[in-house]
């Protein structure tokens, strides 16, 4: 047990019992393909009864015209975040008509590659670059990678919780924004050494239909169930592991977390440096704009990790430019399959757990990241994808092998500690009953989701996408027997009108060629956070 975590927590006891720490704050994206009644991706456009998904704030698209990205806002209240986006599900099942919301993270059937059709966002010079960016993803991993889907679940903590840890760090050489970024930066840092944990107990894709695979072969690991499933029998997340959101040409980037300044920086390389395998395929010069440029990586957003420092960017910036000039203002979580049991891909004890790991992550000590030592980070969460499982799986901590359910309960205790501090501002004990109820998985790996998704598979001697398929129609008819909320289904309705009539404003509104568009994003792109302020400045 760590004598700092428990000294910080002790301190931290007295203003959270006098209800001046706050709670944690916490918005979920959730992704899922829209299927037609044999299983297939769906090849109609995103319903217009949706809304725009330019600009629709609630419902929109990720890679493809069929994956559904549904955005919920930020609360305070785990619940709320939930039924919000219970209700985003049952208005959207209200517009699709006899298609289905897909429930797994892995694909339902595909006829290769152009069978996943890529997001129109309409002709706008910034629909027009989601669009190309897309594109560009086609060009570089292709369609079918980017048809996974998946949750992301985004944490910040409240002002008042950072004003008692800066007082208690005792630092005055430093400024409530530069403290929160390195604090951020300290936590994302703790994250990745401990990832592994949140892939083994959430991890739910052991298995996927052989169209994903549209050579045909059998990667190493897997095996054939039925006609049209592989499967791993230790698999935790295929998902995240080398079939899924990997690519070769990102090992460029070596990014370890250890600093902003590190992180902006290294992005910033990566989009201005050219790749040759990208520039032979043509670059933006090209007239009918195959990718947006030629470099390891178009936008801040083709980079794929576990987790990443996000801030909402003012209009003009990039997602780079508004860290770098504003600081970190939340994590986004992205390496959490859906949940293919639940219609929202994640429940209540999911949620309370990512918030007591993330507190975790903050409040424990979080030292620089070395070479080595990030070799050995992603060789665990590898290890952890394809093998999580497996009872002979040894993992790398700090020179010697231990076992999951070792190691596990290692961090589950000190969790402990973190779940009661949490739990002082809340009804009952919300954080430390979801501890309790995801320990038993440590040491039974059959009951984690890939484990129990394997288990239903094998049972059941159904095909993978025959299985889901069943599960979707099942979820579908749960929502239209539950009564919805009135309220958020009008204010849902009221949006579609809304975000259409902001589409249409912002495609006249463009004055630019996307030539023109373009070139000033990426001069800009290009610029520091003082050149921003310089630039704003001298138009004012």
């Amino acid at each position: 047990m760590s004598e700092s975590l428990t000294a910080l927590i002790e301190r931290l006891r007295e203003p959270a019992q006098q209800g001046r720490l706050g709670r944690l704050r916490r918005g979920i994206e959730k992704e899922g393909l829209r299927v037609d009644p044999d299983a297939h991706v769906a090849q109609t456009p995103h319903q217009r009864g949706l809304g725009s998904k330019l600009t629709h704030p609630y419902i929109t698209t990720d890679y493809s015209e069929a994956l559904l990205e549904f955005v919920t806002p930020v609360f305070t209240e785990t619940q709320e975040a939930l039924d919000f986006l219970t209700e985003l599900h049952r208005f959207t099942y209200r517009k699709i008509g006899d298609e289905s919301i897909w429930p797994a993270s892995m694909p339902s059937r595909l006829s290769g590659n152009d069978s996943v059709p890529i997001a129109d966002y309409g002709t706008s010079n910034s629909g027009r670059m989601k669009h190309v960016y897309r594109k560009g993803l086609d060009l570089r991993y292709g369609r079918i990678m980017q048809s996974i889907a998946g949750v992301h679940y985004n944490v910040s903590l409240p002002e008042s919780f950072w004003d008692h840890l800066l007082e208690l760090d005792g630092r005055s050489d430093i400024s409530m924004q530069d403290y929160r970024s390195a604090r951020y930066f300290d936590l994302i840092r703790n994250f990745r050494r401990h990832s592994w944990l949140l892939l083994y107990l959430f991890g739910a894709s052991p298995a996927f239909d052989t169209s994903f695979m549209p050579d045909g072969r059998v990667p190493e690991g897997l095996e054939r169930h039925g006609e049209h499933t592989l499967i791993s029998r230790y698999a935790t997340s295929l998902r995240m592991s080398d079939l899924g959101y990997q690519n070769k040409v990102q090992e460029q980037i070596k990014i370890c977390f250890n600093s902003l300044s590190n992180f902006v920086n290294t992005l910033r390389h990566a989009i201005s440096t050219p790749w040759p395998t990208y520039a032979a395929r043509g670059a933006q010069a090209d007239s009918d704009w195959p990718q947006l440029n030629a470099s390891i990586l178009q936008i801040e957003n083709e980079y794929y990790s576990d987790i990443r420092p996000k801030r909402v960017a003012k209009q003009g910036e990039t997602p780079s430019q508004a860290l770098e000039c504003d600081g970190v203002e939340y994590i986004e979580v992205r390496c959490l399959d859906l949940d293919p049991f639940d219609v929202r891909g994640i429940d209540a004890t999911r949620c309370r757990f990512l918030d007591t790991f993330v507190a975790w992550c903050l409040l424990s000590d979080s030292p620089w990241i070395s070479d080595l030592e990030c070799e050995h980070l992603d060789d665990n969460r590898r290890l952890v994808v394809s093998r999580g499982r497996d009872p002979e799986l040894r993992l790398e901590h700090h020179g010697n092998k231990r076992s999951v359910a070792d190691w596990g309960g290692d961090i589950f205790a000190e969790m402990g500690q973190v779940a009661e501090l949490l739990d002082i501002e809340e009804d009952g004990s919300p954080h430390a009953d979801a501890l309790a109820e995801l320990a038993p998985l440590l040491d039974d790996p059959e009951l984690t989701p890939s484990g129990q998704y394997l288990k239903k598979l094998l049972d059941s001697n159904s095909e993978f996408s025959e299985l889901t398929y069943a599960e979707a129609r099942r979820q579908a008819e749960l929502l239209a027997a539950q009564d919805p909320d009135p309220e958020r289904q009008a204010e849902f309705e009221a949006l579609v009108a809304d975000s259409e009539q902001q589409q249409k404003e912002i495609e006249a509104a463009d004055t630019q060629s996307f030539d023109e568009f373009m070139q000033d994003y990426f001069t800009r792109a290009d610029k520091s956070c003082a050149a921003v302020i310089m630039a704003a400045e001298g138009t004012q």
